[in-house]
């Protein structure tokens, strides 16, 4: 981080310190725990807000990548599109974005992956790397997927490891 200008250094602060938020309102709440009204308004309240903000930077950055705000900041972008499910438009917008930072080096294509996935699942359509996971009926399931022969292939590509291995341990997280 060293030379880069203290705008630089503060939007990377600022990254950081709303994917916190973000974690902090997730993981307040056991799995399979029913958020209260108020617990609720608070998520949504924290994602609109993370959501306005991406769009500034967006609008003024373009993709904050790596050598912008550094590695973990520009994870946190990331994370920040990830969970602005409420504009579906942005985070669709986000994708051509986050797609040509990963090419240059300044995102990851697993962060890539996620998103995708996101949007895809959002749009009605079958996910391409298998991340994303719904409830039905009280238990957890796996959304759609496209192509589940050469979904491992897929996600070895993106850096993701082998989808049995993120089933096991998504399931042991959520139930």
């Amino acid at each position: 981080m060293a030379g880069r200008p203290a705008e630089h250094s503060a939007l990377r602060e600022e990254l950081l310190q709303r994917m916190q938020r973000d974690q902090a309102v997730r993981t307040c709440v056991p799995p399979n725990t029913p958020q209260t009204d108020e617990q609720y308004a608070e998520f949504v309240a924290v994602d609109a807000s993370n959501t306005a903000f991406l769009k500034r930077v967006v609008a003024q950055h373009g993709w904050p990548g790596r050598d912008l705000v550094g590695e973990e900041a520009a994870h946190a972008a990331w994370l920040l599109a990830q969970h602005a499910d409420r504009d579906v438009a942005f985070q669709r917008s986000c994708l051509p974005l986050l797609e040509e930072a990963a090419a240059a080096g300044q995102a990851t294509w697993a962060d890539h992956a996620y998103l995708v996935d996101r949007v895809s699942v959002a749009d009605g359509r079958p996910q391409v790397y298998g991340t994303q996971y719904g409830m039905r009926e009280g238990r957890l399931e796996l959304q759609p997927v496209e192509d589940p022969d050469r979904l491992d292939k897929r996600r070895a590509h993106a850096g993701l490891g082998p989808h049995a291995e993120y089933d096991r341990m998504h399931r042991q997280l959520y139930g």
